[in-house]
This record gives structure tokens, sequence and C-alpha cells, in this order.
């Protein structure tokens, strides 16, 4: 019997099947057997199993709003995807919506167009709950080992399919947390190794927004896991904040902060307008590549793939659902395409938002000295971090051959350090000494990880730190209150 013939034999034996039913795919008809073979699998079928997200903005501070703007967006990308509540899980401090230098309290944008991203925004893990532990207990779906919070997790099956979001500042083999410790990239492999041991996802996918987010995944990240992961930089270079003041475009003129980040705005907006049923992983890695590259201008960085590539043929829609709105629009590479912009290097958005409030404030004002303050506070701890690190490696290595062995970086398809312990321990006798890292310090993650890879011992590093910062600010850029970084 031919399949037209099956079709007409079904319409007039069992009236109640439509054209338009679940027996259907546009002309042609499934047969049970195609049907529970997979042959005609749909997006919609319950065989797709259930999606989970777990989203995650790193930083605290006003200076850092595109962080949470991020975050906010890709919660509202979701629930217009048709994710459920209970399986999105948002990290965020939830320092700025309500915050004093929020020109539109309890409203956060990520464009300077945009819609506010924050309603209705649940908060999960908020706070001094925003922690690594607590990150890693929610991927593996551990409510014993959470500390406050709302108590989700990625409870998933074997059929589900996993969307993770994290964007922050970063370093060489390190993300940023509001709390300390940082996130280590040897940890988060050993957690995303556990989550596929668990046999509790079918496929996850990581998208990455931080300075060196390549070097997280960098020789770390094995086949075989049914991850796929893209990175805003690879494992060199910074990420860039974008919609900045001053530059281009830039945000309404009450904002004197970055309302995103320009890898994360490039995947979102693509989102924003496709029908995500029909583009692939690899078409959105693709114009996310090319914008974030911003024509390979001086503002820009080279977006970065690891894991299973295959993976990437499948349709996005399978992570992050689809607006049902976009369901007439086709896939078009021109859709996604923007005009080269002015981004500012991620490490430097502090400063611009010190510098442009101090610009606005009136003259004299407690406004105007506060900001001086913050920016004069902000360039204390940076050279303090750069000095000591710099007079350390010549107290270990001579004047000669430091910078060389400080700055050396190992050949792409290598981790950045083969003891990921010894890392941790000479970043922990930095901070004894010479004060936290903060998020501009960790930067010079590669320099530490340089200092193990040469085969220097705690014992060296100790008395070398100790020698190189008799003292250290006292300023809130350098405190040990929050404790150490690793």
């Amino acid at each position: 019997m031919t399949r037209l013939a099956a079709l007409i034999f079904l319409l007039l034996v069992l009236p109640d099947v439509s054209v338009g039913s679940r027996l259907t795919v546009g002309d042609f008809l499934r047969l049970p057997s195609e049907v529970s073979s997979g042959i005609f699998r749909h997006a919609d079928d319950d065989s797709t199993g259930t999606r989970w997200a777990v989203l995650v903005a790193g930083s605290n501070g006003y200076w850092n709003y595109r962080h949470q703007a991020d975050v906010c967006h890709a919660y509202q990308l979701l629930k217009k995807g048709g994710l459920k509540e209970e399986n999105i899980i948002v990290f965020m401090y939830d320092d700025i919506a309500f915050n004093e230098e929020n020109p539109r309290p309890g409203i956060i944008i990520n464009n300077p167009a945009g819609e506010d991203v924050y309603k209705g925004v649940p908060k999960d893990y908020t706070g001094e709950d925003v922690t690594v532990d607590n990150f890693f207990a929610v991927i593996l779906g551990n409510k014993s080992a959470l500390v406050g919070g709302s108590g989700k997790v990625v409870d998933s099956g074997p059929n589900d399919h996993i969307f993770i979001y994290y964007t922050d500042h970063g370093g060489p083999g390190v993300l940023g947390m509001p709390t300390n410790p940082f996130l280590y990239a040897n940890d988060l492999i050993e957690v995303l190794k556990e989550k596929h041991a668990s046999g509790t996802y079918k496929s996850l996918v990581f998208y990455l927004e931080a300075c060196e987010s390549g070097s997280i995944f960098e020789g770390l990240l094995p086949e075989g896991l049914n991850i796929y992961a893209t990175t805003a930089a690879n494992a060199e270079e910074s990420s860039w904040g974008t919609y900045c003041p001053g530059e281009y475009p830039s945000p309404p003129p009450e904002y004197e902060t970055c309302l995103g980040d320009l890898y994360s705005v490039a995947w979102m907006e693509d989102s924003d307008i496709h029908n995500l049923r029909t583009e692939t992983l690899h078409q959105q890695y693709e114009l996310v590549k090319r914008r974030t590259a911003n024509d390979n201008s001086a503002y820009g960085s080279h977006v970065m793939q690891y894991g299973d590539i295959d993976l990437s043929k499948e349709n996005v829609f399978l992570y992050i659902g689809t607006n049902p709105a976009n369901d007439n629009y086709t896939f078009v590479d021109e859709n996604s395409l923007r005009p080269r912009s002015k981004a500012v290097n991620q490490r430097d958005a502090d400063l611009l938002h010190f510098w442009d409030k101090y610009r606005k404030a009136p003259e004299g004002s407690p406004r105007k000295i506060g900001a001086q303050k913050d920016f004069l506070d902000a360039m204390s701890h940076r050279m303090h971090i750069d000095n000591s690190v710099k007079l350390i490696g010549k107290l270990l290595f001579g004047i000669e051959k430091a910078s060389e062995i400080l700055n050396a970086v190992r050949p792409a398809g290598q981790p950045l350090v083969d003891d990921w312990d010894c890392l941790k321990t000479m970043v922990r006798s930095f901070e004894k000494h010479c004060g936290s890292l903060s998020q501009y310090g960790m930067k010079h993650m590669r320099t530490f990880a340089n200092l193990c890879n040469a085969g220097i011992d705690w014992e060296q590093m100790a008395d070398a730190s100790a020698q190189a910062c008799v003292s250290f600010p006292s300023g809130a850029w350098s405190s040990l209150h929050k404790g150490f970084s690793s």
C-alpha cells in the first residue's frame, strides 16, 4: 500500500484522525513503526525528554550590571521558548535592579532599546548563596549538598537535554563568583564527567562568557561526554562588554555602565529573532563568531567550540525552545548581522563606570568625590597586583628570565597546568601575603600556572610573596574579608 493510499484509508475509517494530528508531519503520514523507530521524530515529541537550563551571573556590583542583565535576558528567552519555570535555575547576586545607581529602579535592560528583562526572573540562588558548591550541586541534582537557595536542582533523566549559560569575569583556568572561592576549570570538568557517568542526560550544551574562557575547556573537556561547549574567547584573550557609555551603540544617557556582553548579546539577539526549530547550534555558532569577532577588529574576540562538535548539528530548539512568534522566520545569515560596534575590554568596564560617573557628577559633589575615590582605589589595586606578580617572578627566576617564564603560553590543545592543586596553592600563597586577586587579578592565573609548570613549590612561592608584599592596599579591591580565591 502506498503512503498516500494509507493516508486515505485512515482518514476514511478513522474520521477523528486529522491531517494536522500527531500522526502526520506536513504532507507525510507517520506510520506506527516509523514513529517508534524515530524516523519521523519531531522536536515536539515527548521522546525529546525535558529541557533543563542553568543560568549563572558570577559577579556583583553595579559596574558589572551586564552579567545579571545577560542572565535575565536569557531567562526571558527560555520562558518564551516554552521551558517551564521549574526547569530553569537562576544564579545571580540580585544587587542590580534596586541598586541606588540604577536609573530605572526594579528594571534591568540588556540593550539600549531593550525592554525590562528582570520581571518574573526567579530568585533561586541570590546573594551569598551564589557559590561554586551550590552551582555544582545544582548540576549534579544533589539537593543534600545545597546551602541556602530555592532548592531547585537539575533533576534530569537519561533522555533530557541540559543548557548551561555562565557569564562573568574570568582568567586562564578560572571563572569568577561573587563569593569566594573562584570556580576552577578542573573542578568544573570533573563535575561534568560525574554528571555524564550518572546517566542523567542525553546531551548538554554549555555557553560561556568570560575572559580567557577557552582555557576552561582547552585540553580538558574530552569527547564522548555528549557535551558541546562554546566560549566567548580563546584561552589567551579578553572577552568584551558592549552597549557601554560613550561607545557605539551606547546605552541611554542616564546609564553609566555597560548593558551587555558582546558574545552573550550575539547569541541571545540571534535567538530572539529566529525560528530555533530550523537553526542549528552550528549555524548559531558561526553567526555569533562573526559578530563577536567584530570584523576582526581590536574590539572583539575569537569564539571557540569544544567537546562533541557533532552535537552542533542539532537544532537550538532542542535546548532552549523557540518563541512561537518566530515560527514563520526562515534562517538566513543576514538576520543576525550587525554593524561593527565599539566594545570595552571586560576588565576595564569597572573603570569606565567610575569615570563616566565622575564625568557626569556636579563639581565638588559627594558623588563626584566618591567616583574619583573608586577610580583611584581600582587603579591602586591594579598596580599593586601587577607589580607584585612581576616582582615575585624576578625573585624566583631572575630579571632576565622572569618575563619569558611568567608569560609562556602552552600549545593549543594542552591544559593550562598539569597540577591544579599546585595552582590553587600558588594563588593562596599570593593572597595571604599580597591581598585578594579580585576580578582584575584573575588575569594573572597563567603566571601562577607557569610557576607550577616550572617546578616552583609552595615554600618558594610563600617566601617570594612575603618579600614582594610587605603590605598591601586596604581598600575594598584587595580585602580578604571574603576569604581566599582558591
